[in-house]
């Protein structure tokens, strides 16, 4: 085996899982609290991108584009909570649906008038754009940075849940929201800030992606049903079933992609197993799924005390 090729795939499992936690751990807290389905949460994701592209055109600097993405889609996410989000909490799961499936057109015609269909590059940095090398090992550098930044945003996300008084409300809400409004907590606001602090990771996962693979019109909607799938598997309103199912959907997608057809030909001749090999890997998260509903229909993590309507 090529140890080499192996850890190069462990770590690139790893920036996806990051990413796809980024993106997920907000679906997560905005489903788990307000039992909100946003099909549109890939859009802030995508603007999280196209806002930083700009940003970077303009100043040059990686840094000031990540957080003026972070501070836009915050903003976005709220105006978008307040002017259309609010207005659909006692509505049905198929007014959700249908209504920020229209966002999302909305989001990505808007963009394509502002940046344009080609959407925008981002350079990355010298000190960035080169590679680290530890031993035998040579990993890109700012594959290193995503991870890293994955992790802080981790740990962070952790301690506002769990040690704040923001978190504690947020842990509040979704136990039981009728009783958080009778002690006199302003649930409206509350909804609004965790709709907005969802938006804002997914922006951030969108800055950090886009270097690599540019920011475009609808790069939110290739990732979202995946981004669901983690929230599934991990378990509606769970900030940390959230964290370990997209660490084991980012190593699972990466590694069957990498070694599946080799595991095939094990068992079936090589035009075979190189034919099956790429259908099969893109299904396996799915399969994953699938039979995680079966064994634990709440998730590895439920939230504890989460209520639906």
């Amino acid at each position: 085996m090529d140890w080499h090729l192996l850890i190069s795939q462990l770590l690139n499992g790893l920036q996806l899982g990051l990413l796809l936690f980024l993106l997920a751990a907000g679906l997560s807290l905005i489903f788990g609290i307000m039992d909100f389905i946003n099909l549109s949460h890939g859009s802030f994701y995508m603007v999280g991108a196209l806002v930083g592209a700009s940003v970077a055109a303009l100043t040059g600097s990686l840094l000031i584009a990540a957080l003026a993405a972070v501070v836009a889609v915050f903003v976005v996410g709220a105006a978008v909570e307040w002017l259309v989000v609010c207005r659909l909490y006692n509505k049905d799961h198929l007014d959700h649906v249908l209504v920020t499936y229209g966002l999302i057109l909305v989001f990505d015609s808007v963009a394509r008038m502002i940046w344009g269909p080609a959407g925008a590059a981002i350079a990355l940095p010298e000190a960035l754009n080169g590679r680290i090398e530890i031993g035998d090992f040579v990993i890109p550098a700012y594959r290193l940075l995503i991870i890293a930044c994955g992790l802080l945003a981790a740990a962070g996300l952790y301690f506002l849940v769990t040690r704040s008084r923001l978190g504690m409300l947020i842990r509040a809400g979704a136990s039981n929201r009728v009783m958080v409004t009778a002690l006199g907590v302003n649930i409206d606001r509350l909804y609004r800030i965790v709709f907005a602090i969802g938006a804002a990771l997914a922006g951030f996962a969108g800055i950090l992606i886009a270097p690599l693979t540019e920011a475009h019109i609808g790069m939110g909607n290739e990732i979202i049903i995946i981004a669901f799938v983690v929230v599934i598997v991990g378990g509606i309103g769970s900030v940390k079933g959230a964290f370990y199912a997209a660490l084991l959907i980012g190593f699972i997608d990466t590694l069957g992609r990498s070694y599946l057809d080799d595991v095939l030909k094990l068992f079936l001749s090589n035009q075979s197993a190189e034919t099956a090999a790429p259908a099969l890997s893109a299904m396996l998260v799915y399969i994953l799924m699938a039979g995680v509903l079966v064994c634990k229909p709440q998730g590895l993590f439920s939230a504890a005390g989460f209520n639906r309507r």
